[in-house]
């Protein structure tokens, strides 16, 4: 009986390269995988010819969705080479890691404890074995005595450059077991498991006959399995394992994912520059360099022929200075920054985006094992046309086309389910009405997401209509209900719908709160003004709004008595909000009721500055005031009879989001500053920045041209009309020969 021991290390493609060369030298009669034994049923979907990496095993519990773990594959993966080895010739293929079964159960537990006793006492924690993981690297070990500061280059040059087969897999072997027995022994409970059950798995091969038996595994595990220690020291530290029941499957993965930044565990920095390894055998700086040129001209930035033979020259010259067998990633970023970006850093980021890291999705066939639920969506995705994607895209919506409709309801439903796959951006202008903006990106996590939405159904609309049901129920804020209502009627559930409404009828009779009635409105509103042009059923929306239009006008003006400073801000933008839905219905009978209450509002004179002019505003706007009578109040409200504070409050809740009015009403301009100009200069330090508060609302043209006209006012000698009043044309007349003179035009004897 032989065994072969190869240490790999894992998305590796010099190591994945090296192993296909190892196998097909020793012509193994079965393959040993470091992976979950629970995902040996799902393997034979590796020779499907729809299974295109990256993917990943997701081994999850079934009762608890949430606990799962990925186990992700390129196509550059030694253990993915290493099961396709097998599957091509038909040899058994085995995975021999620590079922995941006994790992999730065990942290069930842990977790489970720390629910309990979230806070361990000194004799418990005593009486824990001592544990502790593995806080040395050790390709980062072999890199330093190699006098390497980088242990990634250091791989990359010795191992990812190299195709030495079994040669390459004993000089780690032997490295690797120097390292170990250098170092304390490892004390990881949960690492010595793991190692017992891999000797395990290879005792049971050489039982079931296998005589040359090929093993793969990670680098620093392999001499622990080349010296097996007796079989009954592993089964005791294997016996009594808790255990939960684990489901396994296949899922698309990104390169994006198979970074260090997304937080993977086993992640490179690179998975794009390690793709192009593995699928280059000449020429791999050339070819690599060909590449960023393309990418520089598809974003209309200039990359020659000549510009890229000057970069592969200037790579290659870093590499051999550098004692390099070939110019690798270091060398090729810094000669693609000299030579085609121009010293720039902008472009690199483009390509380490693009190119470096890559942004490739994998996919699965549709033999793969799913819940229901993932079914559903598959089947949807490819009627609409809607093919999930790595990338972020843009995708814009035309309600009036039913495939576009469909799209909509769909996306709008995964929200629904906390699967965010689009986000949804509004849209202004004619086109806002029909048209839908999406930004879409697929997120491998999404599977999770979907097995625990598959309590709630078997397909996207039952599992949406049960979820929003669900929402319903626990809502007690009526503008949350409202907003819920607006996104179940985008979705187009009709009976999450009327669940919904139900609830909403319930909340809006029992609220007496006249500030969740007003937040409650608006998105009523939308729904009766825009709903139609989505095909939605908005009628039993209008009795709501009906109930809650009428109580908003019985109440807003107590509600709007002895308003704090912090309470007037918050009503302002619900009276705001409130006086544009009003504007949105068109319903005379409203525009009437909500004028009425307005002007009952204004003639308080103990309401709060923002509210009085804000109703003053409003009432202005709809014509209800004239421009005369707006003025008279603003200077009313600005006499000085009432505190500074209080009129500033008063011009910010009237000129709040456009100054147009004092641009285009001299009378009110000349009242605004005359009142400034009276201040006293502790007043005005006091004043400033409320007012200050209120411009910034304007529109930076609108800031402009007030500026300039102020500008061409300066220095000129303006008469307010309080002044002119008490104006004395005879004492101004006994001036006049003596300024001619000042000015030369008389002659002083004339005087």
């Amino acid at each position: 009986m032989h065994k072969y021991i190869f240490g790999i290390r894992h998305h590796g493609p010099g190591s994945a390269k090296s192993l296909k060369v190892a196998l097909e030298a020793c012509l193994p009669d079965c393959v040993l995988v470091e992976g979950p034994p629970e995902a040996e049923k799902v393997l034979p979907l590796l020779a499907h010819e729809e299974m295109l990496p990256p993917v990943a095993l997701l081994l999850y519990v079934p009762e608890k969705p949430h606990r799962a773990v990925y186990y992700p594959f390129a196509v550059f993966s030694p253990e993915w080479q290493a099961i396709q080895y097998a599957l091509e010739h038909n040899i058994p293929v085995r995975f021999m890691d620590l079922p995941q079964s006994h790992r999730l159960a065990e942290t069930d537990e842990e977790e489970q404890e720390g629910a309990i006793n979230p806070e361990p006492s000194e004799t418990d924690e005593q009486a824990q074995p001592p544990t502790h993981s593995l806080r040395v690297d050790p390709i980062g070990v072999l890199a330093e005595a190699a006098g390497y500061s980088d242990s990634e280059r250091w791989w990359e040059h010795m191992v990812e450059h190299r195709r030495d087969g079994a040669d390459l897999f004993a000089a780690l072997l032997e490295a690797m077991t120097a390292i170990r027995r250098e170092l304390p022994p490892v004390t990881d409970m949960n690492e010595l498991r793991r190692e017992a059950f891999m000797r395990q798995t290879i005792r049971a091969a050489e039982r079931d006959g296998f005589e040359r038996i090929a093993i793969v595994c990670g680098a620093w595990h392999a001499p622990a399995l080349t010296e097996m220690p007796p079989a009954k020291e592993d089964a005791a530290l294997l016996k009594n394992l808790p255990k939960i029941k684990v489901e396994a499957t296949w899922v698309p993965w990104t390169y994006g994912r198979l970074t260090y930044a997304s937080g993977y565990g086993a992640g490179i920095q690179s998975p794009g520059w390690y793709d192009h390894i593995w699928h280059s055998r000449e020429q791999v700086a050339t070819r690599w360099l060909a590449k960023v040129a393309a990418l520089l001209r598809e974003e209309d930035l200039d990359a020659s022929s000549a510009s890229v033979i000057e970069a592969v020259r200037l790579a290659e010259s870093l590499a051999a200075m550098r004692h390099a067998p070939l110019a690798g990633l270091q060398e090729l970023n810094e000669a693609t920054q000299t030579v085609l970006c121009f010293g720039s850093d902008a472009p690199m980021r483009l390509i380490h985006e693009k190119l470096i890291v890559g942004e490739r999705l994998g996919t699965v066939p549709e033999a793969t094992p799913m819940v229901p639920l993932a079914g559903d969506l598959q089947r949807q995705q490819k009627r609409l046309r809607l093919k999930p994607e790595a990338t972020e895209r843009v995708l814009a919506l035309d309600l009036r086309k039913e495939i576009d409709l469909e799209r909509s309801h769909l996306l709008h439903r995964l929200n629904l389910l906390g699967i965010g796959w689009g986000k949804f951006e509004q849209t202004y202008g004619k086109k806002g009405t029909f048209n839908e903006m999406w930004r879409l990106q697929w997120q491998p996590e999404f599977v999770i997401a979907l097995i625990e939405a598959g309590v709630y159904g078997n397909t996207i609309l039952d599992a949406a209509t049960a979820r929003v049901s669900e929402s319903a129920t626990g809502v007690i804020e009526l503008p949350e209900l409202t907003k819920l209502l607006d996104t179940t009627l985008l979705a187009a559930l009709p009976d999450a719908t009327n669940a919904v409404m139900r609830r909403l009828q319930t909340e809006a009779a029992l609220t007496g709160d006249v500030r969740h009635l007003m937040g409650a409105l608006p998105p009523l509103v939308k729904v009766l003004r825009y709903g139609n042009v989505r095909k939605t059923d908005s009628a039993a929306v209008a009795q709501v709004v009906d109930g809650i239009a009428a109580r908003i006008f019985i109440g807003l003006p107590v509600a709007c008595a002895s308003l704090a400073d912090e309470a007037a801000e918050e009503m302002l933008k619900l009276l705001m909000e409130t006086d544009n839905a009003i504007g949105l219905l068109e319903n005379e009978i409203y525009v009437q009721e909500w004028r009425t209450v307005l002007r009952r509002m204004a003639e308080r004179d103990t309401l709060h500055g923002l509210i009085a002019g804000r109703c003053c505003r409003a009432l202005l706007d709809s014509g209800e005031f004239m421009a005369a009578e707006a003025a008279r109040r603003m200077n009313l409200a600005l006499s000085r009879a009432n505190e500074p504070a209080q009129a500033a409050a008063w011009v910010e809740g009237f000129l709040k989001g456009s100054g147009l009015l004092l641009l285009h009403d001299d009378k009110l301009w000349q009242t605004l500053d005359e009142w400034v100009t009276e201040l006293s200069g502790e007043t005005f330090t006091e004043v400033l920045p409320l007012l200050r508060r209120t411009f910034a609302t304007f529109a930076a043209p609108e800031r402009r041209q007030m500026g300039e006209r102020v500008r061409r006012s300066t220095g000129s000698l303006t008469i307010t009309a309080s002044q002119a009043e008490n104006f004395n044309e005879r004492r101004a007349e006994m001036v006049l020969p003596l300024v001619a003179m000042l000015l030369g035009w008389q002659e002083k004897s004339e005087v």
